[in-house]
């Protein structure tokens, strides 16, 4: 069993490797073998997919090295985030790309969690950049955050497309891809998720779907504990580490 999952999972990189590779190679010598005839526009044109793919290459690369890292030990640095600045940190970064998308922020502006601040980041910009990829024309993109109990929810919204409930678990899994017609026409691995899963529950989190086909959205709920002073404060006293 063990090596079957090997087999697949050396298969499908390979797969995933081989095809930015291709476009690369192929647009280069296109461009070296016919510089002459071709115009500014087309050079720009072929030079642009040549950035696009091999940032997917370095993309893929980063995922993979991130899944050996979530699957040994990861160093998880917790301490008090201000989670609102971070969102505002992320959105500004996302929106260098979605120039197009319009991001509604509904958040509370006291609020700490505790988490390991590069790791978190990691997690919910990977989901806000999916919500943008994954909305089609639809431009909002909600993003919530409220308290609950002992967590702080980050709730991530899109509309225009929606993930049915029977691949709710399948897509946190390895290159799992849902088969529709926004997923065949935007590059992606199928790690993203599955990595992200794996860093927030190593944060003492958890991440959520909540998808509905008949309005047509999809909402990841990421949920992050609670920053308290006096459960930290015991866990100091009891020699406890990263706070």
């Amino acid at each position: 069993m063990q090596n079957k999952v090997k087999d697949e999972f050396i298969s499908t990189l390979s797969h995933e490797i081989r095809t930015p590779l291709t476009s690369i190679k192929g647009f280069s010598k296109t461009i070296l073998d016919n510089w002459e005839a071709l115009d500014d526009v087309s050079k720009k044109k072929f030079l642009n997919i040549i950035k696009e793919q091999s940032d997917r290459l370095i993309n893929l690369v980063e995922n993979v090295l991130n899944v050996a890292k979530s699957e040994d030990e990861v160093d998880i640095i917790l301490k008090e985030i201000n989670l609102p600045l971070l969102i505002n940190s992320i959105v500004e970064i996302v929106k260098i790309n979605y120039k197009d998308k319009n991001f509604k922020i509904i958040k509370n502006t006291h609020v700490s969690s505790i988490a390991d601040k590069d790791k978190l980041e990691q997690v919910i910009l990977n989901i806000v950049e999916n919500a943008c990829k994954y909305s089609d024309q639809y431009p909002d993109i909600e993003i919530k955050l409220e308290t609950k109990n002992d967590f702080n929810i980050v709730s991530i919204k899109n509309y225009g497309s929606h993930i049915e409930a029977d691949e709710a678990d399948k897509i946190f899994e390895k290159f799992y891809r849902i088969d529709n017609y926004l997923t065949s026409s935007t590059q992606g691995s199928g790690l993203g998720l599955y990595i992200a899963k794996n860093l927030i529950e190593k944060m003492n989190g958890k991440i959520e779907i909540n998808s509905d086909a008949k309005e047509n959205f999809t909402e990841f709920l990421i949920y992050i504990p609670v920053f308290d002073f006096e459960t930290i404060t015991k866990k100091i006293k009891a020699g406890g580490k990263n706070v």
